[in-house]
């Protein structure tokens, strides 16, 4: 299994593992926090009340997270950009350490190990946290600490088996902070006439295989008159279930900020497949420009117009639509990525970010992009090329320069949906919104 799709199970797919059932206590020696760390004033108040006695607290202080809800928010005075965010974990069987994955120091063992309040079932990590963030998380009982970039490929699926959803977060280890952008788009309004979803199976002799389908069409479609825009996006699961593209297409819609448009899911046949379909492979540029469009424009009415037709994908398949743009402009003029793993290279090639040295050095094509990436995806990327963020950025540099007509986007987020379904609605419409300039 490649680094790709490692990375988007990692940061994504883990919030299906449920934590099990743990039913006794073990105490190993205390740890305190380390200098120079944020400090939990909640915390420390309760350090303060067990020291003097006060041993009732601590069942106080687990009732009221149990109420309340983990991780714990706290103000800083007279910082009004930013939060201190404790992290929780209640011991019931022999702990050794407790690891938090959330992308907030990287991905640096030492700076996301919690510590333990002495003599008590409470494990904590403090972070000073941007007030408008949101994002996934996962936390690790007896972590095996070795560096995720250090595991062999073979051995990925056992590193991860001690990653826990967070029993104490009553929204599945979830975290947005008041601050956080409202992402009214893709919730569900009754009022909102609802377009319709088809599942099928495509076959292709190019890649010599089949694949799921989603076909989206919007409220009121039909089959003549004037032919709908058309967006065709990777990672069936996620563009389906994770991120509602068919509610924020119907709202979007309702709104009158784009046009009706047709969408087209497409999923891989299999995890390793999709890390050579996404990989800047020419057989599977091929496939979308010769098969998948030709079939859509014969049983769809979508247009033929590059400026109304849309690739859009995340993470690997964020790298893949980039990709198909530069390849076939002539039927997309527009490219939605995001969290693109543009750190990729092919093998054999000693230097990284390949995709974004052939925008550099090809002519300006009639292409609009969007890219965005998540303030948080700063952890290892492969062969030791630079992180998310930074070839991102660089990403966006190379195309400006260019002249290419580029929208960019950051947030506090991490590599995952909740990023990216609140991005998307932006993305739709800076590319084909009605109003757009």
């Amino acid at each position: 299994m490649g680094f790709g799709i490692i990375y988007l199970i990692l940061c994504c797919c883990w919030i299906t593992v449920r934590a099990a059932g743990l039913d006794s206590f073990w105490f190993p020696s205390a740890q305190l926090t380390p200098a120079g760390d944020p400090v939990s004033p909640r915390i420390a108040a309760l350090r303060r009340q067990i020291e003097t006695g006060n041993i009732a607290a601590l069942e106080e202080f687990w009732s009221e997270v149990a109420t309340q809800s983990a991780p714990l928010v706290e103000t800083i005075q007279g910082d009004e950009r930013n939060v201190l965010l404790t992290f929780l974990w209640r011991a019931k069987t022999e702990t050794r350490n407790v690891f938090v994955f959330a992308g907030l120091k990287g991905s640096s063992i030492a700076k996301n190990l919690m510590s333990r309040l002495p003599e008590t079932d409470l494990w904590y990590r403090t972070y000073r946290v941007p007030s408008d963030a949101r994002f996934t998380y996962a936390l690790s009982p007896n972590d095996s600490l070795v560096p995720i970039e250090d595991v062999d490929e073979k051995d990925i699926g056992r590193r991860f088996t001690t990653f826990r959803i967070d029993p104490l977060n009553k929204r599945d280890s979830i975290v947005e902070l008041p601050g956080a952008p409202p992402q009214v788009w893709g919730v569900r309004q009754t009022e909102v006439p609802k377009g319709r979803l088809e599942s099928g199976r495509l076959k292709s002799e190019i890649l010599k295989n089949e694949r799921r389908t989603w076909v989206y069409t919007p409220p009121g479609y039909m089959r003549d008159g004037k032919p709908y825009g058309l967006i065709v996006m990777f990672d069936g699961p996620m563009y389906t279930m994770q991120i509602p593209t068919p509610t924020i297409l119907d709202n979007l819609l309702a709104k009158s900020k784009v046009p009706p448009m047709v969408a087209v899911i497409l999923d891989n046949p299999t995890p390793q497949s999709r890390e050579t379909e996404f990989a800047c492979y020419e057989p599977y540029a091929e496939f979308i420009a010769k098969e998948v469009i030709p079939w859509v424009r014969s049983n769809y009415n979508v247009t033929t117009d590059p400026a109304q037709t849309i690739v859009s994908g995340v993470s690997f398949g964020g790298l893949a639509a980039a990709f198909i743009g530069l390849r076939h402009s002539e039927i997309f003029g527009n490219v939605i990525c995001q969290s693109g793993s543009f750190w990729w290279r092919p093998g054999g090639d000693v230097e990284p970010e390949w995709l974004t040295r052939q925008f550099a050095m090809g002519k300006k094509l009639p292409l609009r992009l969007f890219l965005d990436v998540g303030l948080f995806e700063t952890g290892p990327s492969p062969y030791g090329a630079p992180d998310m963020v930074t070839v991102s950025r660089h990403m966006r540099d190379v195309l400006r320069a260019k002249g290419y007509d580029v929208e960019y986007r950051e947030c506090h987020c991490g590599h995952d949906y909740l990023n990216w379904r609140g991005m998307l609605p932006d993305a739709l419409m800076f590319l084909v919104g009605v109003n757009r300039k």
